[in-house]
């Protein structure tokens, strides 16, 4: 296993003679969500803006609001997560998903998710 820079830790290297592969684990997800007794956008921004906080401050995690936006009661987020290790992607989009769940601020409607290798 070679090292080629400091940046490159989430990544596995492969030498093949003078080839290298990288492995990368892509983890994505969608989570759909119910924002009961919200009548403005204000609102749903409030709620929004709490729940993709506490994702990225408990996860390193890229999320952002990708869907619905006109609509006071409902909101689309997307996160993804890149890694080496399939099963951690896994493991972090789950619990990802609990938490939003846990936090309570809204319900769960749907989710989706996939793992992509690269």
């Amino acid at each position: 296993m070679n090292r080629l820079s400091p940046y490159l830790d989430n990544l596995l290297v492969l030498q093949h003679g003078a080839k290298y592969s990288w492995i990368m684990v892509v983890g994505i997800a969608t989570v759909v969500l119910r924002l009961h007794g919200n009548h403005s956008l204000k609102g749903k921004r409030k709620v929004v803006k709490a729940i993709v906080s506490r994702l990225q401050n408990s996860f390193n995690v890229s999320v952002a609001e990708v869907g619905a936006n006109d609509s006071h009661q409902r909101a689309e987020i997307g996160l993804a997560f890149v890694g080496n290790d399939r099963r951690v992607i896994n493991s972090k989009l789950d619990k990802a998903v609990n938490l939003v769940e846990a936090m309570q601020l809204a319900e769960i409607i749907d989710t989706d998710m996939e793992i992509v290798n690269l």
